[in-house]
C-alpha cells in the first residue's frame, strides 16, 4: 500500500475573521512586549553600543562629532561587537541622509510658508543655518584628519627601514605631489604641497617631474625635469607693456633621497642641489609666459623661490656654506638670497625632520582642537 506524502496544512486561522492583521500591526504589538521583557539586557547592550560609538568618534573619526546631534538616535543603536568599518559606514550613511535633508530644506528655506509666523520662520531658518554650520565643520574636521594622516605617513617614509635602507625619493615625492602630472591633470588633486609651503597652492601653473620642453610657461626646450616647477601670476591688470613692478614669481622644489651622502658643493649637475635648482630657475625664466602664451614682462628679473628638501649630511652642509646660506635658529634648515641678477632667488633648504616639524607646528592648533596627537 502506497502512502502519499502529507501536505503541510497552510490554512491560517484568524482570531478576528472580520479584520486583516498586517505585519506592521504585529510589530507594533509585539516589539514593545519584547522590549519590556528584555529591558535589562537591551539597556546594557544599547549602552555598550553607544560607548563604542562615542569611542570611535572620539579616537578615530572626529569628523562625525558635529553631525551626531542631527542624526536619528534610533539609527545609532549599534551592536557593541560591530567593527569600526561597519560603524563608519553607518555614520557615513546618516551624514548623507542629513545632506539630503539639507538639500531639500535649502530649496524652500528662503520662502516663508503661507501660514507661517515670523517667529516660526526665524526658528526654521536658524535650525537650517545651524545644521549647515555643523555640516561644514564636519568637512573641516575631515580635512584636518587628512593632514594628520599625511604627516604621519611622511614621518614613517623618512625612517630607516629594517634592512638599514631609506625610502626612495619618489615615494616622498608622490606623497607631496603625484609625479609626472601638471596642475591641469585629475591626479593633481592628491597633492599635499602644504607640507612645504601653504602658498604653493596659489599658482598659475605647476608641473611635477615633467620635462621643461612640455612646460607651456617657458620657451626652454631641454629635457630637464625639475621635481616641482611652479609659476605664480599676481593679480595685476595686464601682462603686457612696460611696467616697473614684477607680476609673477617662479618656484623650484627639489626633493632628494633621505640621508643621501654623495652631494658635492659646486657640482652643477645633480651633486649640488642648490646649483642644480638655480639652473632650473634660469631655464624657466627663458621666454616666461602665462599658460595661454601671454609674455611676462621682464621675465629675467621676476623673483625666484627655491626649496631643497634633503637630510643635512656633511656634504649638503658644504653646499649650503658655499652658497653662503644661514642656518635657522632651530637647526633644521638653511636660508638665504642669491643676489646675482641672473638668479634673484630666495633659497630655503629644509631637512626632512624640519619638514615634519614645520608641518605639524602649522597645524597644531587644529590637531589640539580635535584632540589629535601631535608627535
Amino acid at each position: 500500500m502506497t502512502h502519499k506524502p502529507q501536505t503541510p496544512d497552510l490554512t491560517i486561522t484568524r482570531l478576528h475573521a472580520d479584520e486583516l492583521i498586517s505585519y506592521k500591526d504585529i510589530r507594533e504589538a509585539v516589539i514593545p512586549k519584547i522590549q519590556e521583557f528584555l529591558a535589562d539586557s537591551l539597556e546594557a547592550n544599547i549602552r555598550a553600543g553607544r560607548e563604542k560609538l562615542d569611542k570611535f568618534v572620539s579616537n578615530i573619526a572626529p569628523k562625525y562629532r558635529p553631525m551626531l546631534s542631527h542624526m536619528d538616535s534610533d539609527r545609532l543603536d549599534i551592536d557593541p561587537a560591530m567593527s569600526d568599518k561597519d560603524i563608519d559606514l553607518i555614520l557615513h550613511r546618516e551624514v548623507f541622509r542629513v545632506e539630503q535633508e539639507m538639500l531639500s530644506m535649502g530649496h524652500d528655506i528662503m520662502i516663508p510658508k503661507p501660514s507661517e509666523s515670523e517667529e516660526d520662520y526665524t526658528k526654521r531658518l536658524d535650525a537650517y543655518l545651524q545644521k549647515a554650520a555643523d555640516l561644514k565643520q564636519s568637512d573641516l574636521v575631515n580635512y584636518v584628519m587628512h593632514r594628520r594622516v599625511v604627516i604621519d605617513l611622511l614621518s614613517y617614509a623618512i625612517e630607516q627601514k629594517k634592512d638599514g635602507k631609506f625610502s626612495r625619493e619618489d615615494l616622498i615625492h608622490e606623497l607631496i605631489v603625484p609625479m609626472r602630472v601638471t596642475s591641469d591633470d585629475f591626479d593633481f588633486r592628491r597633492q599635499n604641497l602644504w607640507l612645504i609651503d601653504e602658498r604653493l597652492a596659489f599658482h598659475h601653473y605647476l608641473s611635477s617631474d615633467k620635462p621643461l620642453s612640455s612646460n607651456p610657461t617657458t620657451s626652454d626646450s631641454s629635457g630637464k625635469e625639475p621635481d616641482i616647477a611652479a609659476l605664480r601670476v599676481f593679480d595685476n591688470p595686464l601682462l603686457v607693456g612696460e611696467q616697473k613692478h614684477q607680476q609673477a614669481s617662479i618656484t623650484v622644489v627639489e626633493i632628494k633621497r633621505p640621508m643621501r651622502k654623495d652631494f658635492k658643493a659646486g657640482d652643477a649637475k645633480d651633486k649640488d642641489p642648490i646649483l642644480q635648482s638655480l639652473g632650473y630657475l634660469k631655464r624657466l625664466r627663458q621666454g616666461a609666459a602665462t599658460r595661454d602664451g601671454r609674455p611676462i614682462p621682464n621675465a629675467e628679473q621676476i623673483p625666484g623661490f627655491i626649496y631643497i628638501i634633503a637630510d643635512f649630511t656633511a656634504h649638503l652642509q658644504d653646499c649650503c656654506k658655499l652658497h653662503q646660506l644661514q642656518r635657522t635658529a632651530d637647526g633644521l634648515g638653511y636660508f638665504g638670497y642669491h643676489r646675482d641678477a641672473a638668479y634673484n632667488a630666495y633659497i630655503q633648504v629644509v631637512s626632512f625632520d624640519g619638514l615634519v616639524v614645520s608641518a605639524t607646528e602649522r597645524n597644531r592648533a587644529f590637531f589640539d582642537e580635535l584632540g589629535l596627537p601631535a608627535k
